[in-house]
């Protein structure tokens, strides 16, 4: 019943903030590197802030985590509307991390070493998961499969969290596909939206992997990690910033440059992440090494093959 209170709700937020944004003029400009070729609301992420919110209201016992997705939300909210220093943005990173890793007990059961490669490792993720954010529909059709793989698995077979906490961003996720998952988007979700998912996703994968003792279950990020790391990796081979913006991820290319709609693009990815998904639940019981060969392997073999052919295509 709460939850058929809470969706009008959250479209009534995302309404009021349309019309705060266009008040106080928060949108965004394309250019050279841009996806979109159209003045549009940014900051439509901050759905998933607002969802945080009401789980603070409704969960308080979860504060710590909430408090981080907050607080990682507004700091990436300020930078969408003024660039902030780095040093600013992974000082708040760390911060809302350490938040995460109070209510995981991470640092009570792993040597201190370990505690640093998983700051690395998450902030890494949340990094990754911003920069995978260029098209219309892709972040919020990404979230929304990975978020119910994650309550597929706790009510059916490992319950890890309380369901709100996995109900609340679903809801966000749907509110703000119906606004962005159009070919000429109402608004796009910004650092805001794309960090404070982001987060969300690490609080659950971890504390499901933590539960159940399951690393496979960071398969739940293959397509994007794939698409990123590759891309790093690419980007360095080119000698290019790879903190700058730039259209070389696998996704840009088909959509920009290959001219495939945006929506197809984005249901592509969230497609291939779901049948991932479905196979690591599936097979969940198999060792962490054979199931990342059975997923990462062809991912990475598409990536490689057809990406220099998708380049050759576009610049001749």
């Amino acid at each position: 019943m709460i939850y058929i209170i809470l969706l009008p709700v959250f479209f009534l937020v995302m309404l009021l903030y349309f019309k705060i944004a266009d008040r106080y003029n928060i949108i965004d400009k394309p250019n050279e590197r841009s996806s979109h070729s159209t003045i549009t609301i940014r900051g439509g992420g901050i759905i998933f802030v607002f969802a945080a919110l009401v789980a603070l209201i409704m969960h308080f016992e979860y504060w710590l985590p909430v408090l981080g997705v907050f607080i990682i939300g507004v700091i990436s909210f300020l930078d969408d509307r003024h660039t902030l220093s780095s040093k600013i943005r992974l000082f708040v990173h760390l911060v809302a991390v350490t938040l995460l890793f109070l209510f995981l007990k991470t640092f009570s059961y792993l040597p201190y070493y370990y505690c640093i490669m998983l700051y690395i490792l998450v902030i890494g993720i949340i990094n990754a998961y911003n920069f995978m954010d260029g098209i219309n529909g892709i972040t919020g059709i990404y979230s929304l499969v990975i978020f119910s793989g994650l309550q597929y698995i706790n009510l059916t077979q490992n319950a890890f969290i309380h369901p709100d906490m996995i109900w609340l961003p679903i809801i966000a996720c749907i509110v703000f596909l119906f606004f962005n998952f159009r070919k000429k988007a109402k608004c796009f979700a910004g650092d805001v939206g794309s960090v404070s998912i982001a987060f969300w996703v690490i609080l659950l994968l971890l504390d499901l992997i933590i539960t159940t003792g399951i690393w496979s279950y960071i398969l739940f990020l293959a397509v994007y990690g794939v698409d990123s790391v590759f891309t790093i990796i690419h980007r360095v081979i080119l000698k290019q910033n790879i903190f700058k913006a730039h259209r070389l991820h696998f996704y840009q290319l088909l959509a920009n440059e290959y001219g495939i709609p945006h929506l197809i693009v984005s249901s592509l990815y969230g497609t291939i992440q779901l049948i991932i998904i479905m196979l690591v639940i599936y097979y969940r019981q198999c060792s962490f090494i054979t199931l990342s060969v059975a997923t990462i392997f062809p991912l990475a073999v598409i990536y490689l093959w057809l990406k220099p052919r998708l380049m050759h295509t576009v610049g001749r």
